[in-house]
């Protein structure tokens, strides 16, 4: 144990600079241009932006899909990591693995493999016309629905991992005691489940919802220029308008959305062990 504050400030000094001089400031920089203007500083940038129709579905878009995929990744998690808890240790260490092994896949391959899934000609197509469902293939690409699911496969193991983590904790006893005195599932996951397990649902929450919003490659392979989110507007904005301006008024309503979830996720959590 350090002996005093000072030592324990001495040793963190070196990373907090390291963090300030390749994050903080570079970030700080960015942001600052969406409020800085030949007349000083000013939100003229973002009542511009939100001006724009095209801006603010692409906004509203990119808030649903992750709120989506957050309520998705929970109620699936919740199931599957309950199951996984519950096997014996071997089991449990196999099925542990097969979660984490697609995190060691690149993005990249992950979302191409929606294409020869989703694809005219892919899996799924072809099973619906061979039941005869359909007489010619459906539009799976370029729509929301992939996005959607590209974004769910892409980081569902980040809250399966994390609610496994918390439902360890989680005393043997609490849910055959539950059961015994009466409680059905959903009054033994609403009561005993959920709160004991929240801050697990917080990390796995803030994770799954930042990263729908800030992951680029799988909403502009699977979504293209017909789904537009605020990370492919971004990149366009950079790249093809040169509107550094712009990009950095996204960039802040990025950080603030994934600050919001975090903070939001824990009221509700608070709100919710108080009762």
């Amino acid at each position: 144990m350090f002996q005093n504050r000072a030592e324990a400030y001495a040793l963190a000094l070196p990373a907090a600079i390291f963090a300030a001089i390749v994050f903080l400031i570079p970030v700080g920089l960015l942001l600052s241009e969406g409020f800085r203007s030949a007349q000083g500083w000013t939100l003229s940038a973002f009542v511009d932006f939100f001006s724009q129709p095209l801006n603010q579905k692409v906004f509203l878009r990119t808030l649903k899909l992750g709120v989506m995929v957050t309520a998705a990744a929970a109620v699936i998690g919740y199931a599957t990591a309950y199951a996984i808890v519950s096997l014996p240790p071997g089991a449990k260490g196999r099925m542990i693995g097969l979660v984490v092994l697609p995190l060691m896949i690149s993005p990249v391959a992950r979302t191409y493999a929606w294409i020869v899934i989703l694809g005219r000609t892919g899996i799924v197509n072809q099973a619906l016309m061979l039941v005869g469902l359909t007489d010619e293939p459906v539009r799976f690409l370029f729509t929301e629905t992939a996005v959607f699911i590209g974004l769910l496969q892409l980081f569902l193991p980040l809250m399966i991992i994390s609610l496994i983590s918390a439902l360890e904790n989680l005393p043997k006893d609490a849910v055959p005691a539950a059961r015994i005195l009466g409680a059905n599932w959903f009054q033994v996951f609403w009561k005993i489940i959920l709160p004991l397990t929240r801050e697990g649902l917080i990390v796995g929450g803030t994770l799954v919802f930042t990263g729908s919003l800030t992951a680029y490659i799988t909403p502009a392979i699977l979504g293209g220029s017909k789904v537009l989110m605020l990370e492919t507007l971004l990149y366009q904005q950079v790249t093809v308008a040169n509107n550094f301006v712009a990009a950095s008024v996204i960039a802040f309503l990025l950080i603030v959305m994934s600050f919001s979830a975090n903070i939001l996720l824990r009221r509700i959590a608070t709100a919710r062990n108080r009762k």
